[in-house]
């Protein structure tokens, strides 16, 4: 076992439980079956699916079984995790076409050879009515309702369906069909995790370990990177936009980028740490950052090159060396950018404000804006651009 690669492994995880269990698990010689679980509700993987994936690709370069799990079942359930209402049911149609594009983005990062991608409408469209009743009888509706989201629901008196408890104990069972000896996800599902271990145990299994890894921020550095809030760097990007969005982030968050996505030992990572303390210019460490992460995606060299034309548009000045950040706030809860750029001084007025925008002429992060009611989140800080002259990184306060 390679000591370097266990140390990145756990590095930036929330949790591991039992740590003990799972640490005397991966010493074995005989290779583990790590399942990652993901139902395809949406067509685009981006870098905050990749936290986790990154972690199964450090199991498969150890000599671990990693199994890429599709819900294709439970995607017509729903996921009740971290959402204050039912989900809205897909159809197997949309579901089927979303598959097909999570089984060709995931090998941007796993090893194909070494991947076991399966769907658990395998076995659960096998399911009979007893096999139902007997896995809903491993879980009171008392237990159920101490979940924090179904507490918070019940309590707000927003209903639950009948089917959303089921969710948790169907993936649980897939794990029983897998025969999983570890279980990884984000921090939102450490209820369905662990309650796999008590599905595993109720039909004879050694139950596995969980992993709980954080959920990354998006490009604002406030909420969870997200395709709805656009705040996100979707692994499908163009090389240049993904190198330049990643050079967008604040300095603050370069860090937990670094921590979650990049590959670098520790002793690295600290070395950078303690050179931007000395006086290194943020800037430069953050081009390690972009040039690994690119080159990941679009293949050695790739991400040097993403550089290079980076840096040639700075000498041409269509990037300034440096930006100049300014705090804007504003009285309304809800903060649109047509505003924020008036107030801030990027435009003299909404109304020319809106029509840059309808034009394209606006960027936010390097992304084109071109949506009028578009709202900044607030607390964020982020990299605004009107035409090609005019930038500001501008810091919207929590009011």
């Amino acid at each position: 076992m390679n000591e370097i690669e266990l140390e990145v492994l756990l590095r930036g995880l929330d949790e591991v439980i039992p740590k003990k269990e799972f640490l005397n698990k991966i010493k074995r010689k005989e290779p583990l079956r790590v399942k990652l679980g993901l139902d395809p509700t949406a067509p685009d993987l981006h870098l905050g699916h990749t936290v986790i994936l990154n972690k199964l690709r450090l199991f498969q370069k150890m000599g671990h079984t990693v199994i890429f799990l599709i819900g294709d079942f439970t995607g017509q359930v729903g996921d009740p995790s971290g959402v204050n209402e039912t989900r809205p049911v897909l159809t197997e149609k949309e579901i089927k076409k979303n598959a097909k594009t999570y089984e060709k983005q995931v090998y941007k990062i796993l090893d194909r050879n070494l991947t076991e991608v399966r769907f658990n409408s395998e076995w659960m469209s096998s399911f009979t009515p007893t096999d139902f009743v007997k896995l809903a009888s491993i879980q009171t509706v008392a237990r159920m309702l101490e979940r924090d989201d179904f507490n918070k629901r019940y309590k707000s008196k927003k209903p639950i369906s009948i089917h959303e408890f089921l969710y948790p104990l169907l993936q649980g069972y897939d794990s029983v069909a897998l025969k999983a000896d570890v279980e990884i996800g984000g921090t939102d599902q450490k209820f369905n995790l662990l309650l796999g271990r008590e599905v595993q145990k109720f039909y004879g299994m050694d139950p596995q370990s969980i992993i709980t890894v954080p959920l990354l921020e998006g490009l604002d550095g406030v909420k969870k990177m997200s395709k709805s809030l656009e705040n996100y760097i979707s692994i499908e990007d163009k090389r240049e936009d993904m190198f330049g969005k990643l050079m967008s982030i604040s300095d603050k968050l370069m860090w937990r980028y670094f921590e979650l996505l990049s590959f670098i030992s520790e002793k690295k990572l600290n070395e950078l740490k303690e050179a931007q303390k000395k006086g290194k210019n943020p800037r430069d460490i953050k081009f390690l950052l972009a040039e690994e992460l690119t080159s990941r995606f679009y293949g050695k060299g790739e991400g040097k090159r993403a550089k290079e034309e980076f840096l040639a548009r700075f000498q041409k000045g269509e990037i300034p060396a440096k930006v100049k950040e300014i705090s804007v706030s504003l009285k309304e809860k809800d903060i649109s950018l047509s505003r924020i750029l008036k107030k801030a001084g990027m435009v003299p007025s909404t109304s020319q404000a809106l029509r840059l925008i309808a034009q394209g002429a606006v960027k936010i992060n390097g992304q084109k804006v071109t949506d009028a009611n578009y709202k900044i989140i607030p607390n964020s800080q982020l990299l605004y651009q009107v035409g090609k002259r005019k930038f500001l990184r501008i810091r919207v306060p929590r009011k």
